[in-house]
């Protein structure tokens, strides 16, 4: 039988939508592009292996830092429901917990960095060049872990609490002198690679420093925050038991995510620097357009999480509908501008002629990702909302085997069309899995008035 929970009704329009999903949207395209604007202040050394040392650099921290992506997604999830059972103090706890476990693990990120980077350069397999600008971006970089994951704890709070514009403000704030001190260290000091990562450490500290002063002045300040936590409530066990559960499926549906993309780079790096480079430029602009719809995903979370929060499915059902319609027609409107604007874009973020033309012949294939991983973008937000961790992590693990499989059966026979394919064959699992089993879970997420 169903337990009986209070009901608080809420309507949800698509006005509601985009009023998250606009300023998320706004701030989380700032974070791929870095990514371009890294890409394009080294491209245009002209330097293939410096090219690639700094795009598998990257791609080594998004990896990395994905383990700890629960500390974002995990946060806002319970948050939102805090937010839909009208119980804030419960919300202000998952935060600091959030953050108590951010620094830690940053902290074992840093001390691991040795081995760490030992794996990376054995997986990924780069040619000489490449892995000593692989070598130099790391050093650097690895020192913005805890900064980094303690914004990831504070943007899930403000997301959870429906607060996207002071997210996005956040957010911006962080990309943006990013973006600001890697052209001043690349070009202007000549720092190279190396500059590229000492501008994302420095940008990581700023954001966490307002960030942080961000939530002690909505508490009125650190005092007050202080006084609002009991003694003995971080360390409450049920609490904790249910965000580590929460966090390892999180991590295991991270993991999966990110060894996907690292598949992906990895066999583009087999095939030489030039293919890895052309992926990469191709890859950096399919998460350009999957961040503007993470916006709409992130709308899809917060609105859900409230609505499970507050024990009101026809919110649920209402944010699910409107949240897959938008997230259609602006997949669609995306991947038109991206397939008409690609040669302009490539050609300005690489003057390697050799890369450009590789860039090219995929460029119609890569612009079609933008329809087919839609579907999982937005159920991604709706299951973080419902906090459904077992189905995203389920989901997850399956569609990467389905991944692998393609991969193996097609890249061998078209090359790197094949594996372009294969990653279509990832998106569209994804989405019809998660479909089949929110079907199965929805009527479990509320009980009786």
């Amino acid at each position: 039988m169903t337990p009986s929970r209070t009901q608080h009704p809420f309507h949800v329009s698509s006005r509601d939508v985009w009023s998250i999903a606009l300023p998320a949207s706004i701030a989380f395209i700032t974070e791929p592009l870095v990514g371009l604007v890294d890409i394009t202040v080294i491209g245009r050394l002209g330097d293939a292996a410096l090219l690639g040392g700094l795009v598998l650099g990257a791609l080594v921290f998004d990896v990395v830092f994905s383990l700890a992506y629960f500390l974002r997604i995990g946060t806002a999830g319970l948050v939102a429901q805090s937010v839909g059972a009208r119980d804030p103090r419960d919300g202000l706890l998952h935060l600091s917990r959030a953050l108590v476990l951010g620094v830690g693990i940053g902290i074992a990120m840093i001390a691991l960095a040795a081995p760490i980077l030992w794996l990376a350069v054995r997986l990924l397999a780069p040619e000489t060049g490449v892995e000593a600008a692989l070598s130099d971006y790391f050093h650097w970089r690895i020192w913005s872990a805890p900064f980094s994951l303690i914004n990831y704890a504070l943007l899930g709070w403000f997301y959870g609490r429906a607060a996207a514009r002071t997210g996005m403000m956040l957010q911006l704030l962080l990309h943006l002198v990013d973006i600001a001190l890697s052209i001043w260290f690349v070009h202007g000091l000549g720092w190279g690679v190396a500059g590229a990562a000492a501008g994302t450490v420095i940008a990581q500290v700023v954001a966490t420093c307002t960030g942080l002063w961000l939530v002690t002045r909505h508490y009125g300040g650190l005092g007050s925050l202080l006084r609002r936590i009991a003694p003995g409530e971080l360390s409450d066990t049920a609490a904790i038991r249910r965000m580590f559960g929460l966090s390892r499926d999180l991590m295991i549906r991270s993991m999966a995510l990110m060894g996907a993309y690292a598949w992906f780079a990895a066999q583009g790096s087999r095939m030489g620097e030039v293919a890895l480079a052309a992926n990469a430029v191709l890859l950096n602009l399919l998460m350009v357009v999957g961040f503007f719809l993470d916006g709409i995903a992130q709308a899809a979370e917060q609105l859900t999480g409230k609505a499970v929060g507050a024990n009101w499915r026809p919110a649920f059902e209402r944010a699910y509908g409107l949240s897959m319609l938008w997230g259609l027609g602006l997949a669609v409107g995306l991947g038109v501008v991206w397939y008409l604007a690609g040669p302009w874009v490539i050609g300005f973020m690489t003057t390697n002629e050799a890369v450009r033309a590789e860039a090219l012949a995929y460029l119609p294939i890569a612009a079609l990702c933008t329809v087919t991983f839609m579907p999982a973008f937005v159920y991604d937000g709706i299951l973080i909302g419902a906090t459904l961790n077992t189905t995203m992590r389920n989901g997850m693990v399956v569609s990467l085997l389905a991944f692998l499989a393609a991969a193996t059966l097609l890249q061998p026979v078209w090359g790197n069309w094949g594996l372009w394919a294969a990653l279509h064959v990832w998106f569209l699992a994804r989405g019809a899995i998660y479909w089949w089993a929110l079907e199965r879970r929805k009527a479990g997420l509320f009980g009786a008035a």
